[in-house]
């Protein structure tokens, strides 16, 4: 399940407010001037009243600071549907993952549900497994330009991008499936939609959220694959639901 939309949000949560915010802000303003994109307001989340965005934007009438954990701004702006978009930072744990791990918990209190080590590889040139067990990928074994926006012809090396981390994802998912039971992958999916600006929509997260609800009503155990990924390059994480009754 990818997630996708090109329609104009109300509102655009910017995670963090350091020095990728900061350009993500300006450039999403920059962008809504000359018609490019349309929005309500602009909320950026940090847990620094005193954030570099704060510091140099200053206040406008259609941009809120929002001083909290990312964690717990997402828990409750998604709590509703909402017509809304995330614009993640490249610096930023599994942030979805974790939500939809929040979640599963409060949906299934008898059940162990817990983040599961991904040892599958996804066979891109970068595949590092981190502690926690999320896999970060890439398919650049190269320098990217800053903010690049994931054209068909790669900056990087010149010639035409022929790959699509998603693809990666559903093929990580289907060589899971011969060892048991997997569900997705559940993927948020960030496209470009202002210069250097990537966003996934508020929807999306929601609708992974129900296929995660789907993938565990039958009380069975199974594993569920999420992902956040770009064009080039993701986080991959593995959500497990132990059978009901099993933790007792």
């Amino acid at each position: 399940m990818a997630a996708g939309s090109s329609a104009d949000p109300a509102e655009i949560a910017v995670i963090g407010g350091g020095c990728y915010g900061t350009f993500y802000v300006r450039q999403l303003e920059r962008a809504r001037d000359r018609g490019v994109i349309d929005y309500g307001r602009l909320l950026v989340v940090d847990r620094d009243p005193a954030c570099q965005a704060a510091r140099e934007l200053g206040e406008a009438p259609d941009r809120r600071l929002i001083v909290a954990d990312w964690g717990d701004f997402l828990d409750g702006w998604l709590a509703e549907p909402r017509d809304g978009a995330i614009v993640p930072s490249p610096l930023m744990p599994h942030l979805m993952f974790e939500w939809l791990l929040r979640r599963a918990r409060a949906r299934w209190p008898e059940r162990d549900v817990a983040p599961r080590p991904l040892a599958e590889p996804a066979g891109t040139p970068y595949d590092m497994a981190a502690p926690d067990g999320t896999r970060y990928l890439s398919y650049a074994d190269w320098l990217c330009p800053t903010h690049c926006i994931e054209p068909a012809l790669c900056p990087a090396i010149r010639a035409p991008r022929t790959w699509e981390m998603s693809d990666a994802l559903d093929a990580m998912a289907a060589r899971l499936a011969r060892t048991g039971p997997v569900a997705g992958p559940v993927l948020f999916t960030c496209r470009h939609r202002a210069f250097g600006v990537g966003m996934f929509d508020a929807e999306a997260v929601q609708a992974g959220d129900a296929t995660v609800a789907a993938a565990g009503a039958s009380g069975a155990a199974i594993d569920v694959l999420v992902g956040t990924v770009s064009a080039c390059h993701g986080a991959a994480s593995l959500l497990h639901l132990d059978a009901v009754g099993a933790a007792a």
